[in-house]
């Protein structure tokens, strides 16, 4: 890159009066430096040898914060922190988004070789760079309510600026970035596994033709490609046979696994979803997993030292105690267009034996076009009618009900569904109230859990192993345990029991993450939202830059021609 012509790029004159910022060729750094900031205070945007300044009021006020003296002068501090910016990728991060390029030309080049003015540009974009890299690491790149309308969740915040200041003094700015970087083992394992499988990008990765199913015992000339591409991925040992045209029992106790790993049913059988799994390109999965890296970044330093974790996307709940799962459970979630939000919570009670008032828009969208259908559906499931609402309702005969007048527009009943095995939810519950009225459930549909993807609720959660959590979460109060669960559900009654102390309860959206035993996991985007976050990570603001068109020439000309006004 020649930095002399780049320098000049963007030649631009302002409008006179607009600005009462001294012309300035040549001087010393630091004044030359001032006059930049002044014009960020000023409401104008900066460029820099063509890169524009992001970190508007944070840089502000780091410079403000120290007398307006330059902080890049050492090279050794250059150079920490370019090498820092080129090792993003493992986060998921573009250098280029921080100025990458600039930087590694600009960290050791020699003060002689900078005029007073390149010097003060060079303060600047190292300092553009850490603040937008540390913001980024500490609490995402991404505005998560772009992605989640209904996000509600606070993230860390960092204040950036005083870490800035320390890092500069003691050296230690590469550690500084990465102690930015969320403490979870599950995002480290995470930035491991994109590590590893980075090594895969370049390789030809050809697609596999789609074809009849391969099951054992078969033969195929599509099985070395196979074969080659389950090496690759380390679902089979690097050393099987990679060129056998036969599905023999090598390929047979590796599949299912790769399956698995996949969120697919692992039958071993070689189909349609299988096929577009292994044609899943590097590149592709790497998205998937800088996607899961953004949400982890978005969350809070700490999750509680006992919690409850739902991931949305793997069908999987997780109960943490102390840095450990004490459990696990498959889940349904909300269908595709009545989705499980994305926030956190805390669990505060659980009632055991729950009646199931029916919320207004799934008694009409549901179980009116079923009442109209089937006249014995209420009395079927033990479903009660009332007119009304509170302490006035009364209870009416379904049967007095003339059901086919009835619509979303003329409804003046309530649904109430009474304890018992066809309860819809089951035989316990777990509340923490919100807003969107979700809460955790039992169910009767226990067949349901034996789907793959399970996107069957209208937006609440259903819990597999529903009394292990109960038993969990009351494991600190001495007078519970599971034989007085089991006798309280026995009793039919509906009891409600407060946790002494409330626990946390994280419900998220990650496609890809690291299980227990270090087997990287994939599944669909159910809810396409990964697309989204992933544009928004791929785009660069520093890509954003449009110059205006001058409207009139002023005698003076700021900052060599860098500074345009903001629209």
């Amino acid at each position: 890159m020649d930095i002399g012509k780049r320098r000049w790029q963007w030649p631009l004159t302002i409008l006179a009066g607009l600005v009462a910022i001294a012309a300035h060729a040549s001087g010393a750094p630091e004044q030359s430096l001032v006059q930049r900031i002044e014009a960020l205070q000023a409401g104008y945007a900066v460029q820099v040898l063509g890169d524009a300044i992001l970190a508007r009021q944070t840089l502000q006020r780091f410079y403000e914060n120290r007398g307006y003296r330059l902080a890049w002068a050492q090279e050794s501090r250059r150079e920490a922190l370019a090498d820092a910016i080129e090792r993003l990728p493992r986060d998921g991060l573009n250098p280029a988004d921080y100025h990458g390029e600039l930087l590694q030309e600009l960290a050791r080049r020699p003060e002689a070789t900078l005029s007073d003015d390149l010097i003060a540009d060079r303060d600047l974009l190292f300092t553009d760079a850490f603040l937008l890299a540390a913001s980024h690491l500490a609490d995402g790149k991404v505005n998560p309510e772009s992605i989640h309308a209904e996000w509600t969740l606070t993230g860390r915040r960092t204040d950036i600026v005083p870490l800035l200041t320390r890092a500069l003094d003691n050296g230690s700015l590469a550690q500084t970035l990465q102690d930015l970087r969320p403490r979870n083992a599950d995002y480290l394992k995470l930035v491991q596994a994109r590590e590893h499988l980075s090594r895969l990008l370049g390789q030809p990765w050809l697609p596999i033709p789609d074809g009849p199913s391969i099951r054992p015992g078969d033969t195929d000339t599509r099985l070395p490609v196979i074969r080659r591409r389950l090496i690759a991925l380390e679902d089979l040992s690097a050393n099987a046979s990679a060129s056998s045209e036969l599905y023999d029992g090598e390929l047979e106790a590796a599949l299912p696994d790769f399956q698995a790993r996949h969120g697919l049913e692992p039958d071993g059988i070689i189909g349609r979803q299988t096929l577009d799994a292994l044609n899943l390109m590097p590149v592709e999965r790497i998205r998937q997993i800088d996607a899961s890296l953004e949400r982890w970044r978005w969350l809070p330093d700490s999750l509680g030292d006992t919690y409850v974790l739902v991931n949305i996307a793997g069908f999987r709940l997780q109960m943490v105690r102390n840095g450990k799962e004490v459990l696990h459970s498959r889940v349904i979630v909300g269908r595709p267009f009545r989705q499980t939000p994305v926030f956190s919570d805390r669990i505060r009670y659980l009632v055991f034996n729950p009646t199931w008032t029916v919320p207004r828009k799934l008694m009409i969208e549901d179980q009116l076009p079923e009442i109209q259908r089937d006249p014995d559906y209420l009395e079927r499931l033990g479903i009660e009618v009332f007119e009304g609402w509170g302490a006035d309702r009364r209870k009416v005969d379904p049967g007095s009900v003339d059901w086919d007048t009835l619509s979303k527009n003329r409804f003046p009943y309530q649904l109430v569904q009474g304890p018992g095995p066809k309860n819809a939810l089951g035989r316990v519950k777990f509340m923490f109230p919100n807003r969107y009225d979700v809460y955790l459930h039992d169910t009767p549909s226990r067949y349901l859990f034996g789907r793959q993807e399970r996107t069957f609720s209208s937006g609440c959660i259903r819990v597999e192993r529903p009394f292990d959590l109960a038993e969990q979460l009351l494991a600190n109060d001495m007078d519970w345990d599971r034989q007085r669960i089991n006798d309280l559900l026995a009793t039919g009654e509906t009891t409600t029991v407060v946790l002494p102390i409330p626990i946390p309860i994280h419900i998220q959206y990650w496609t890809a993450w690291v299980d227990e035993q270090g087997h990287l996991q994939f599944r669909d985007d159910i809810y396409h939202r990964d697309g989204p976050l992933i544009n928004e990570l791929r785009h660069s603001a520093l890509a954003d830059r449009q110059l205006p068109t001058p409207v009139a020439v002023s005698p003076t000309t700021i900052a060599a021609g860098r500074i345009h006004k903001t629209h």
